[in-house]
């Protein structure tokens, strides 16, 4: 049994349909991506997971049971968002902005471990903990956005285009740190355009095509696969 299934998920937003009925399984401990271009469904399905809006069918299943409807409820089940657009607060410092993503910790020493625990896997975010999060370069707000949502110490963690609007060497780094959390025991749910440097980190992927899983299969036989690599990774493995 999966840690999080999710099975015939349906997102309409009025009368168009972004996620036509998908089954996808994330197996615990596993990097899971969810591939595809713009208006695939891609970001439907995370929202979806993380409650931020409601299914207009199918159901989620994590850890067995039927996973709550609401955000702040399925934050508490265990699972955690680090948000397309990064959505950092712009006017509280950069230890304020990690002790929001502790808001339902209530061991002081339990968040104040999973702090140092952050500036550790993100060195600059320690140097720069008083700094108005605003100040933060763009890569730095990354790192912010996913230290957040860790501060929660979640089972599960959904990235949302964790990549978008970066150079390629801070891409890296981020990717890098990706595998990081994997193997400390977090499984990670990812949705990217960056369809080649998510295959090399995750362990199996879908891809999502007008709301539709097009193909699916471990990440090392997709980056393979000649119809991934001409629609998504410009006709080339790399």
């Amino acid at each position: 049994m999966a840690l999080l299934e999710i099975r015939d998920l349906s997102v309409h937003y009025g009368a168009i349909a972004a996620v036509k009925g998908i089954n996808m399984d994330v197996e615990e401990g596993k990097i899971v991506a969810i591939l595809g271009a713009n208006g695939a469904g891609k970001t439907s399905t995370l929202r979806a997971v993380s409650g931020v809006i409601r299914p207009s069918g199918g159901q989620i299943i994590y850890n067995g049971e039927p996973l709550k409807k609401r955000a702040y409820q399925v934050a508490k089940q265990g699972i955690s968002m680090s948000p397309e657009g990064r959505l950092i607060f712009n006017g509280l410092t950069v230890e304020d902005n990690l002790k929001a993503g502790a808001y339902l910790q209530k061991s002081a020493a339990k968040t104040s471990a999973n702090m140092e625990r952050i500036y550790n896997m993100f060195p600059v975010l320690g140097e720069r903990r008083k700094q108005q999060a605003s100040t933060l370069s763009g890569g730095e707000q990354q790192m912010l956005a996913i230290g957040r949502a860790l501060m929660a110490d979640p089972k599960v963690l959904l990235l949302d285009e964790p990549s978008l609007g970066l150079a390629p060497l801070v891409i890296r780094d981020i990717f890098k740190t990706i595998r990081k959390i994997k193997k400390a025991g977090t499984t990670v749910l990812i949705v990217e355009q960056n369809a080649l440097a998510t295959l090399k980190i995750a362990d199996y992927a879908y891809v999502l095509d007008l709301g539709e899983v097009s193909m699916q299969g471990p990440a090392k036989e997709l980056i393979h696969d000649e119809r991934l690599i001409d629609a998504y990774l410009g006709g080339k493995k790399g």
